[in-house]
């Protein structure tokens, strides 16, 4: 990468909400409609870049991640020189460090950086005119990829139109009642035959239930369980579950440290490893954490679940560093996804090819949502 500086000039996020038809629904609440902010970056020779911030929850959050890029990280970030990426992801967070913890409002700052940090990642690959992919380290440009998010209601109908889009590997929302989970994933099971199929709890277990339903999940063969009890649960519960569970467990998406995952790959409590870039880290942080997850033996599966463009660059970080890893491609209704997502769009067989195009390899038309930008 050429060691060019990047001079700043502008930051702005664009704020969407998707209504959905049918909420998205998990063991902690439910998603009315589907919002993404997008984040761009321009620098002073007119080269942009783009990225998302992840904002799904609570409800008013998407609003709020776009008001602290505008309003407060915007003009943190005009005018600094960078000679790398990570320049301005370090900046941000080390001047907005006090502030973030005086409102309590860490997690937000982290996820507003986030989408900013991978819009000038973008920026960057664009002005090497080349691929992101190739920018982040060039294993190769086809990954594997599976279908998210599948409701435990209707969720066979869902399954079954997944698999008829290119999907070969399901993942199905659990942490309801235990014999309705069990009905979906035997129907799941069936459906997806010998292929992956993976179940997300989504922190709904206390560590006593996780020791009563995880082992009675043994025979649906599941690539993983995800997120059986809390995140922030001590790590002798994940030891314990881990031991007498017999099936392999998943975190990640709500690790929000780099302590947090150095321990996550200590040992073999975890059998996969999710950094969402969107979220905590961005492609600053998320990059190396990846590398270090796939030197750990573990798998690296980028966690994912918002619009089209923070789903893109988590594909081209999956391909950049290699590995056996999936990526998470949400199965739910929803076009801020599917119309910037490029070629994660056309799934073949289970996996998804990107293009050599600089960057991402998209230019995100806006005016095509226009409906569903909230003020």
């Amino acid at each position: 990468m050429s060691m060019q500086t990047v001079t700043v000039r502008n930051v702005q996020a664009f704020c969407y909400r998707y209504p959905l038809a049918a909420p998205v629904v998990t063991s902690f609440g439910k998603m009315p409609n589907r919002p993404a902010v997008f984040v761009r970056v321009e620098d002073e020779d007119g080269n942009v870049g783009w990225g998302e911030a992840w904002c799904n929850f609570p409800s008013t959050a998407a609003e709020h991640r776009a008001r602290l890029v505008n309003e407060v990280l915007a003009s943190a970030a005009c005018g600094l020189t960078l000679n790398e990426p990570a320049d301005l992801f370090e900046e941000l967070t080390r001047t907005t460090s006090v502030l973030a913890l005086q409102s309590g409002e860490v997690g937000p700052f982290a996820q507003s950086i986030a989408g900013i940090d991978l819009a000038i990642w973008d920026l960057f690959a664009r002005r090497n005119k080349m691929p992101l992919w190739q920018m982040m380290g060039a294993a190769r440009s086809t990954i594997r990829v599976y279908a998210s998010g599948i409701n435990p209601t209707g969720s066979r109908e869902m399954a079954e139109a997944a698999l008829a889009g290119g999907h070969r590997g399901l993942k199905l929302k659990v942490g309801f009642a235990p014999e309705a989970d069990r009905a979906n994933l035997s129907a799941l099971r069936q459906l997806v035959g010998a292929g992956m199929l993976a179940a997300d709890a989504n922190q709904g277990w206390s560590i006593e239930q996780a020791l009563d339903i995880a082992p009675r999940l043994r025979e649906f063969g599941l690539t993983w369980l995800e997120e059986p009890i809390r995140a922030d649960r001590p790590w002798e519960e994940w030891t314990t579950l881990h031991a007498r569970a017999g099936v392999p467990l998943a975190a990640g998406e709500n690790i929000a440290s780099s302590a947090g995952f150095a321990q996550a790959l200590t040992g073999d409590v975890l059998s996969v490893v999710q950094p969402d870039i969107a979220k905590w880290g961005g492609l600053s942080v998320c990059t190396g954490i990846a590398r270090d997850i796939i030197k750990s033996g573990k798998t690296f599966c980028p966690h994912y679940l918002g619009g089209g463009i923070g789903l893109l660059a988590s594909a081209h970080l999956l391909a950049g560093v290699g590995g056996e890893g999936l990526l998470e491609v949400d199965a739910n209704d929803n076009p801020l996804r599917d119309r910037f997502c490029g070629p994660v769009g056309e799934v073949r067989d289970g996996m998804v090819t990107l293009g050599d195009e600089p960057g991402l390899g998209i230019e995100p038309d806006l005016a095509s949502i226009e409906q569903y930008r909230t003020a």
